[in-house]
Protein backbone atom coordinates (compact mmCIF):
# COMPACT_ATOMS: atom_id res chain seq x y z
CA UNK A 1 0.00 0.00 0.00
CA UNK A 2 1.10 3.57 -0.70
CA UNK A 3 1.20 6.01 2.20
CA UNK A 4 -0.18 9.10 0.45
CA UNK A 5 -0.06 11.51 3.34
CA UNK A 6 1.39 14.95 3.89
CA UNK A 7 3.67 16.33 1.20
CA UNK A 8 3.42 13.23 -1.00
CA UNK A 9 -0.36 13.62 -1.16
CA UNK A 10 0.11 17.31 -2.10
CA UNK A 11 2.47 16.29 -4.91
CA UNK A 12 -0.04 13.78 -6.29
CA UNK A 13 -2.83 16.38 -6.18
CA UNK A 14 -0.63 18.99 -7.87
CA UNK A 15 0.42 16.47 -10.54
CA UNK A 16 -3.22 15.71 -11.33
CA UNK A 17 -3.98 19.45 -11.41
CA UNK A 18 -1.08 19.87 -13.83
CA UNK A 19 -2.48 17.10 -16.01
CA UNK A 20 -5.87 18.83 -15.94
CA UNK A 21 -4.24 22.17 -16.88
CA UNK A 22 -2.25 20.36 -19.56
CA UNK A 23 -5.44 18.98 -21.11
CA UNK A 24 -7.17 22.36 -20.78
CA UNK A 25 -4.20 24.26 -22.21
CA UNK A 26 -3.44 21.74 -24.96
CA UNK A 27 -6.96 20.74 -26.00
CA UNK A 28 -6.39 22.98 -29.02
CA UNK A 29 -3.76 20.49 -30.21
CA UNK A 30 -6.50 17.92 -30.71
CA UNK A 31 -9.54 19.99 -31.68
CA UNK A 32 -8.45 23.36 -33.14
CA UNK A 33 -8.34 22.29 -36.78
CA UNK A 34 -11.54 20.21 -36.73
CA UNK A 35 -13.43 23.05 -34.99
CA UNK A 36 -12.06 25.84 -37.20
CA UNK A 37 -13.03 23.93 -40.37
CA UNK A 38 -16.54 23.39 -38.90
CA UNK A 39 -16.43 19.64 -39.42
CA UNK A 40 -17.94 19.05 -35.95
CA UNK A 41 -19.29 21.28 -33.22
CA UNK A 42 -16.96 22.45 -30.43
CA UNK A 43 -18.93 20.44 -27.84
CA UNK A 44 -18.65 17.16 -29.75
CA UNK A 45 -14.98 17.84 -30.50
CA UNK A 46 -13.95 18.31 -26.86
CA UNK A 47 -15.97 15.34 -25.59
CA UNK A 48 -14.53 12.96 -28.20
CA UNK A 49 -11.01 14.36 -27.70
CA UNK A 50 -11.31 13.91 -23.94
CA UNK A 51 -12.33 10.26 -24.29
CA UNK A 52 -9.52 9.53 -26.77
CA UNK A 53 -7.00 11.32 -24.54
CA UNK A 54 -7.88 8.85 -21.79
CA UNK A 55 -7.52 5.91 -24.18
CA UNK A 56 -4.17 7.16 -25.50
CA UNK A 57 -2.74 7.49 -22.01
CA UNK A 58 -2.79 3.69 -21.64
CA UNK A 59 -0.69 3.13 -24.78
CA UNK A 60 2.76 3.30 -23.19
CA UNK A 61 4.76 4.46 -20.16
CA UNK A 62 8.08 5.05 -21.94
CA UNK A 63 7.79 8.84 -21.72
CA UNK A 64 6.74 8.63 -18.07
CA UNK A 65 9.88 6.67 -17.22
CA UNK A 66 12.03 9.22 -19.05
CA UNK A 67 10.45 12.11 -17.13
CA UNK A 68 10.57 10.21 -13.84
CA UNK A 69 14.26 9.36 -13.90
CA UNK A 70 15.85 10.94 -16.99
CA UNK A 71 15.70 14.70 -16.28
CA UNK A 72 16.70 15.01 -12.62
CA UNK A 73 18.29 12.56 -10.19
CA UNK A 74 15.50 11.01 -8.05
CA UNK A 75 17.91 10.72 -5.08
CA UNK A 76 18.71 14.45 -5.21
CA UNK A 77 15.14 15.78 -4.98
CA UNK A 78 12.52 15.97 -2.27
CA UNK A 79 8.73 16.13 -2.25
CA UNK A 80 9.02 19.91 -1.83
CA UNK A 81 11.12 20.12 -5.00
CA UNK A 82 8.56 18.14 -7.01
CA UNK A 83 5.70 20.23 -5.60
CA UNK A 84 7.48 23.48 -6.56
CA UNK A 85 8.17 22.13 -10.06
CA UNK A 86 4.49 21.33 -10.55
CA UNK A 87 3.36 24.69 -9.16
CA UNK A 88 5.73 26.50 -11.52
CA UNK A 89 4.51 24.51 -14.54
CA UNK A 90 0.83 25.07 -13.66
CA UNK A 91 1.45 28.82 -13.22
CA UNK A 92 3.13 29.02 -16.64
CA UNK A 93 0.26 27.08 -18.27
CA UNK A 94 -2.34 29.44 -16.80
CA UNK A 95 -0.32 32.53 -17.79
CA UNK A 96 0.05 31.46 -21.43
CA UNK A 97 -3.56 30.23 -21.57
CA UNK A 98 -4.75 33.73 -20.66
CA UNK A 99 -2.53 35.13 -23.43
CA UNK A 100 -3.90 32.58 -25.92
CA UNK A 101 -0.41 31.28 -26.73
CA UNK A 102 -0.02 27.57 -27.66
CA UNK A 103 3.10 26.90 -25.60
CA UNK A 104 4.39 23.52 -24.46
CA UNK A 105 3.06 22.09 -21.20
CA UNK A 106 5.76 19.42 -21.48
CA UNK A 107 8.55 21.98 -21.54
CA UNK A 108 6.87 23.93 -18.73
CA UNK A 109 6.98 20.81 -16.57
CA UNK A 110 10.57 19.96 -17.47
CA UNK A 111 11.63 23.57 -16.90
CA UNK A 112 9.90 23.52 -13.52
CA UNK A 113 11.72 20.32 -12.53
CA UNK A 114 15.11 21.72 -13.55
CA UNK A 115 14.54 25.07 -11.80
CA UNK A 116 13.37 23.62 -8.49
CA UNK A 117 16.02 20.85 -8.46
CA UNK A 118 18.78 23.36 -9.22
CA UNK A 119 17.77 25.66 -6.37
CA UNK A 120 17.58 22.69 -3.98
CA UNK A 121 20.69 20.68 -4.91
CA UNK A 122 22.63 22.63 -7.51
CA UNK A 123 23.42 21.60 -11.07
CA UNK A 124 24.50 18.11 -9.98
CA UNK A 125 20.81 17.20 -9.60
CA UNK A 126 20.18 17.78 -13.33
CA UNK A 127 20.83 14.92 -15.76
CA UNK A 128 22.31 16.78 -18.69
CA UNK A 129 22.03 13.88 -21.15
CA UNK A 130 18.28 13.72 -20.59
CA UNK A 131 17.90 17.49 -20.77
CA UNK A 132 19.93 17.53 -23.98
CA UNK A 133 17.52 15.00 -25.52
CA UNK A 134 14.60 17.27 -24.63
CA UNK A 135 16.32 20.31 -26.18
CA UNK A 136 17.14 18.35 -29.34
CA UNK A 137 13.51 17.24 -29.61
CA UNK A 138 12.46 20.87 -29.05
CA UNK A 139 14.23 21.71 -32.33
CA UNK A 140 13.52 18.55 -34.32
CA UNK A 141 9.81 17.93 -33.59
CA UNK A 142 8.64 21.26 -35.09
CA UNK A 143 10.88 20.62 -38.10
CA UNK A 144 9.39 17.16 -38.66
CA UNK A 145 5.86 18.47 -38.04
CA UNK A 146 6.34 21.22 -40.63
CA UNK A 147 8.00 18.90 -43.16
CA UNK A 148 5.46 16.07 -42.88
CA UNK A 149 2.52 18.50 -43.05
CA UNK A 150 4.01 20.14 -46.15
CA UNK A 151 4.79 16.82 -47.88
CA UNK A 152 1.31 15.42 -47.15
CA UNK A 153 -0.30 18.52 -48.63
CA UNK A 154 1.87 18.28 -51.75
CA UNK A 155 0.92 14.62 -52.18
CA UNK A 156 -2.80 15.31 -51.62
CA UNK A 157 -2.75 18.24 -54.04
CA UNK A 158 -1.16 16.04 -56.70
CA UNK A 159 -3.43 13.04 -56.07
CA UNK A 160 -6.67 15.06 -56.05
CA UNK A 161 -5.73 17.57 -58.73
CA UNK A 162 -8.64 16.58 -61.02
CA UNK A 163 -11.22 16.02 -58.27
CA UNK A 164 -13.86 18.79 -58.07
CA UNK A 165 -13.27 21.05 -55.08
CA UNK A 166 -16.72 20.42 -53.59
CA UNK A 167 -16.27 16.64 -53.74
CA UNK A 168 -12.79 16.83 -52.20
CA UNK A 169 -14.04 19.09 -49.39
CA UNK A 170 -16.79 16.60 -48.48
CA UNK A 171 -14.33 13.71 -48.54
CA UNK A 172 -11.74 15.40 -46.34
CA UNK A 173 -14.41 16.61 -43.94
CA UNK A 174 -15.10 12.92 -43.24
CA UNK A 175 -11.43 11.98 -43.21
CA UNK A 176 -10.70 14.81 -40.79
CA UNK A 177 -12.89 13.10 -38.20
CA UNK A 178 -10.42 10.20 -38.37
CA UNK A 179 -7.31 12.40 -38.30
CA UNK A 180 -8.63 14.51 -35.41
CA UNK A 181 -9.32 11.32 -33.45
CA UNK A 182 -5.81 10.10 -34.30
CA UNK A 183 -4.40 13.40 -33.02
CA UNK A 184 -6.42 13.29 -29.78
CA UNK A 185 -5.28 9.71 -29.12
CA UNK A 186 -1.61 10.58 -29.75
CA UNK A 187 -1.92 13.67 -27.54
CA UNK A 188 -3.05 11.47 -24.67
CA UNK A 189 -0.34 8.91 -25.44
CA UNK A 190 2.40 11.54 -25.16
CA UNK A 191 1.26 14.26 -22.77
CA UNK A 192 -0.57 12.28 -20.09
CA UNK A 193 2.68 10.47 -19.37
CA UNK A 194 4.41 13.63 -18.12
CA UNK A 195 2.40 13.75 -14.89
CA UNK A 196 2.73 9.96 -14.56
CA UNK A 197 6.49 10.45 -14.57
CA UNK A 198 6.32 13.19 -11.94
CA UNK A 199 4.19 11.08 -9.57
CA UNK A 200 6.53 8.13 -10.13
CA UNK A 201 9.49 10.40 -9.33
CA UNK A 202 7.78 11.52 -6.11
CA UNK A 203 7.04 7.91 -5.12
CA UNK A 204 10.66 6.95 -5.82
CA UNK A 205 12.09 9.83 -3.79
CA UNK A 206 9.72 8.98 -0.91
CA UNK A 207 10.78 5.32 -0.95
CA UNK A 208 7.26 4.14 -1.80
CA UNK A 209 8.49 2.25 -4.87
CA UNK A 210 11.92 0.86 -5.77
CA UNK A 211 11.82 1.05 -9.58
CA UNK A 212 10.60 3.57 -12.19
CA UNK A 213 7.70 1.32 -13.19
CA UNK A 214 4.50 3.39 -13.24
CA UNK A 215 1.79 2.00 -10.91
CA UNK A 216 -1.60 1.26 -12.49
CA UNK A 217 -3.49 3.74 -10.33
CA UNK A 218 -1.12 6.50 -11.49
CA UNK A 219 -1.82 5.72 -15.15
CA UNK A 220 -5.58 5.69 -14.60
CA UNK A 221 -5.79 8.87 -12.52
CA UNK A 222 -3.53 10.85 -14.89
CA UNK A 223 -5.50 9.67 -17.92
CA UNK A 224 -8.79 10.79 -16.38
CA UNK A 225 -7.37 14.16 -15.23
CA UNK A 226 -6.07 14.96 -18.73
CA UNK A 227 -9.31 13.81 -20.37
CA UNK A 228 -11.36 16.08 -18.11
CA UNK A 229 -9.05 19.03 -18.81
CA UNK A 230 -9.32 18.47 -22.55
CA UNK A 231 -13.11 18.32 -22.28
CA UNK A 232 -13.10 21.82 -20.78
CA UNK A 233 -11.33 23.21 -23.86
CA UNK A 234 -8.89 26.13 -23.97
CA UNK A 235 -10.81 28.28 -26.43
CA UNK A 236 -8.36 31.20 -26.62
CA UNK A 237 -5.65 28.85 -27.86
CA UNK A 238 -8.11 27.06 -30.15
CA UNK A 239 -8.72 30.39 -31.91
CA UNK A 240 -4.98 31.09 -32.20
CA UNK A 241 -4.04 27.66 -33.53
CA UNK A 242 -7.08 27.02 -35.70
CA UNK A 243 -7.82 30.48 -37.09
CA UNK A 244 -5.01 32.97 -36.63
CA UNK A 245 -1.97 31.14 -38.07
CA UNK A 246 -3.47 30.23 -41.46
CA UNK A 247 -6.97 29.88 -42.91
CA UNK A 248 -7.75 26.17 -42.81
CA UNK A 249 -10.02 23.95 -44.88
CA UNK A 250 -10.77 20.26 -44.11
CA UNK A 251 -7.93 19.06 -46.35
CA UNK A 252 -5.45 21.22 -44.43
CA UNK A 253 -6.78 20.01 -41.10
CA UNK A 254 -6.49 16.37 -42.22
CA UNK A 255 -2.88 16.80 -43.37
CA UNK A 256 -1.81 18.77 -40.28
CA UNK A 257 -3.39 16.35 -37.81
CA UNK A 258 -2.14 13.22 -39.59
CA UNK A 259 1.42 14.52 -39.82
CA UNK A 260 1.58 15.70 -36.21
CA UNK A 261 -0.04 12.55 -34.82
CA UNK A 262 2.45 10.33 -36.66
CA UNK A 263 5.36 12.21 -35.09
CA UNK A 264 3.80 12.07 -31.62
CA UNK A 265 3.02 8.35 -31.65
CA UNK A 266 6.54 7.55 -32.82
CA UNK A 267 8.15 9.64 -30.06
CA UNK A 268 5.75 8.26 -27.42
CA UNK A 269 6.81 4.75 -28.41
CA UNK A 270 10.54 5.48 -28.05
CA UNK A 271 10.06 7.48 -24.83
CA UNK A 272 10.99 10.98 -25.99
CA UNK A 273 8.96 13.74 -24.25
CA UNK A 274 8.34 16.03 -27.22
CA UNK A 275 5.91 18.94 -27.31
CA UNK A 276 2.55 18.14 -28.88
CA UNK A 277 1.98 21.89 -29.16
CA UNK A 278 5.17 22.52 -31.11
CA UNK A 279 4.46 19.58 -33.41
CA UNK A 280 0.85 20.39 -34.35
CA UNK A 281 1.50 24.13 -34.63
CA UNK A 282 4.44 23.63 -36.99
CA UNK A 283 2.39 21.09 -38.97
CA UNK A 284 -0.35 23.72 -39.42
CA UNK A 285 2.35 26.12 -40.68
CA UNK A 286 3.58 23.45 -43.08
CA UNK A 287 0.18 22.81 -44.68
CA UNK A 288 -0.42 26.56 -44.91
CA UNK A 289 2.91 27.19 -46.59
CA UNK A 290 1.91 25.09 -49.64
CA UNK A 291 -0.49 27.86 -50.69
CA UNK A 292 2.20 30.50 -50.48
CA UNK A 293 4.49 31.66 -47.69
CA UNK A 294 2.40 34.79 -47.22
CA UNK A 295 -0.63 32.58 -46.37
CA UNK A 296 0.96 31.95 -42.97
CA UNK A 297 0.51 34.86 -40.57
CA UNK A 298 4.15 35.14 -39.59
CA UNK A 299 3.49 37.90 -37.04
CA UNK A 300 1.34 35.55 -34.97
CA UNK A 301 3.86 32.77 -35.59
CA UNK A 302 6.72 34.92 -34.29
CA UNK A 303 4.84 35.50 -31.00
CA UNK A 304 4.30 31.76 -30.64
CA UNK A 305 7.96 30.91 -31.31
CA UNK A 306 9.03 33.63 -28.86
CA UNK A 307 6.82 32.03 -26.20
CA UNK A 308 8.26 28.59 -27.04
CA UNK A 309 11.80 29.80 -26.41
CA UNK A 310 10.88 31.28 -23.02
CA UNK A 311 8.82 28.33 -21.73
CA UNK A 312 11.70 26.27 -20.28
CA UNK A 313 13.50 29.18 -18.55
CA UNK A 314 10.22 30.89 -17.60
CA UNK A 315 8.82 27.82 -15.86
CA UNK A 316 12.23 27.14 -14.27
CA UNK A 317 12.34 30.64 -12.77
CA UNK A 318 8.77 30.35 -11.48
CA UNK A 319 9.42 26.94 -9.91
CA UNK A 320 12.68 28.09 -8.35
CA UNK A 321 10.98 31.17 -6.89
CA UNK A 322 8.10 29.09 -5.51
CA UNK A 323 10.59 26.69 -3.88
CA UNK A 324 12.50 29.55 -2.26
CA UNK A 325 9.28 31.18 -0.96
CA UNK A 326 7.92 27.88 0.36
CA UNK A 327 11.20 27.09 2.12
CA UNK A 328 11.13 30.32 4.16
Amino acid sequence: MFDLTGMLLLVVVLALLFDFSNGWHDSANAIATVVSTRVVSPFVAVVVAGVLNVAGAFMSTAVAKMVGKGIVDPTAVTQEVVAAALAGAISWNLFTLLLGLPTSSSHALIGGMVGAAWIHSGWTAVKWSGLRSVLEAMVLSPFFGFAIGLVLMIFISWAFFRVPRRVATRLFARLQLVSASFMAFSHGANDAQKAMGIITLALLSAGQISTAEVPGWVIGSCAIAMGLGTAVGGWRIVRTLGMRIVKLEPVHGFAAETGAAAVLLMTAHIGLPVSTTHTITSSVMGVGAIKRLSAVRWGVTARIVFAWLFTLPGAAILAGAIYVLAAK
